[in-house]
């Protein structure tokens, strides 16, 4: 019989999710709403499954439990809160979750770039000050809106993320540009990246954070869009410099941006980007990924994975 620990079952349900599959596979399954740091060990306790959404398994944590621990299963696609170099070297398999949010987080950009084009919250502020209540006219004509049918939507990562993205936005009659890594000869139906970004009338990150993409949208970037271009960030917060986006917001040098990550999450309330009173800047709390149905979808890959791992499979593996 396995003993199964969830680590921070909050950050992916409240209560509004089905276990019950999870719970079958796993024989016993412990949940804890947030674990931190110096709790670790106590509530992974006696488990030799455990699942964690963002907490971190170092490899300190994974050398006190050699011998214990039977699998690792990430609650997420990014790996980066995990050791997987020393889980090999223990024998510890681990795996991870993929292509559960693909339609949450298409949507969402799609959210954030109709929002932003329309105005929408330039809109909603104008209202709330009165100002349709004191008009001579009819409608308000204040704040020039855009259609986005027949404008370019460059991507940054072509994956699964960036090809849904893709998909919905050639829906509704935008054109798509794929760019090709900074510095790398274009690949068929690439486009080098400084000319993708120039062409750009709203540009989608869906790329993983690596040492190589780290501020890879910085201040110099930035001024190779357009003046009207929309940013849009689903990906990770430290993709984007965020002191040079706000200044090029700040500057009228960018038409708007709609970011969903921080470079710090939980971010202070001291954080640029939030105390920014921008009618061209909307930002959400990572939730991009978050529908209902992609949260259970989650729920269910992890059944799957490990009902796999019980087989002898090695369902969505990293280590």
């Amino acid at each position: 019989m396995y003993k199964a620990v969830f680590l921070d079952l909050d950050s992916t349900s409240r209560g509004d999710l089905d276990l019950s599959r999870l719970q079958a596979v796993c024989g016993e399954l412990r949940a804890c709403g947030h674990t931190r740091p110096d709790e670790r060990l106590r509530n992974i306790g006696d488990a030799n499954i455990v699942i964690s959404n963002k907490v971190e398994l170092d490899a300190p944590l994974l050398r006190a439990l050699a011998g214990q621990l039977k699998l690792v299963c990430i609650a997420a696609t990014g790996s980066n809160n995990v050791d997987l170099e020393t889980a090999k070297e223990l024998g510890i398999p681990v795996t991870n979750i993929r292509d559960y949010a693909s339609q949450s987080v298409a949507e969402h950009v799609m959210a954030l770039i109709f929002a932003l084009r329309r105005q929408l919250p330039a809109w909603r502020t104008a209202l709330q000050h009165g100002d349709w209540s004191r008009s001579q006219h009819f409608c308000l004509l204040d704040y020039p809106m855009a259609e986005i049918a027949g404008s370019n939507l460059t991507l940054i990562g072509y994956g699964i993320l960036g090809k849904a993205v893709a998909q919905m936005a050639q829906a509704v009659g935008m054109h798509i540009i794929i760019a090709e890594h900074p510095g790398q000869p274009p690949r068929a139906g690439r486009t080098p990246f400084a000319e993708a970004l120039a062409q750009a009338d709203a540009l989608s990150l869906h790329c993983p954070l690596t040492p190589d993409t780290r501020n890879l949208i910085n201040a110099e970037r930035l001024q190779w869009l357009k003046p009207d271009c929309l940013l849009i960030n689903t990906a990770r917060g430290g993709i984007v410099d965020e002191t040079a986006l706000l200044e090029a917001l700040q500057a009228g040098r960018l038409g708007g941006a709609g970011i969903d990550v921080l470079a710090q999450e939980p971010p202070s309330e001291n954080s640029p980007l939030l105390r920014a009173a921008l009618p061209n800047l909307i930002v959400t709390p990572h939730v991009a990924w978050a529908s209902r149905t992609a949260r259970q979808t989650l729920i269910n890959q992890l059944a799957e994975v490990i009902t796999s791992w019980r087989q002898g499979g090695t369902m969505n593996r990293l280590a």
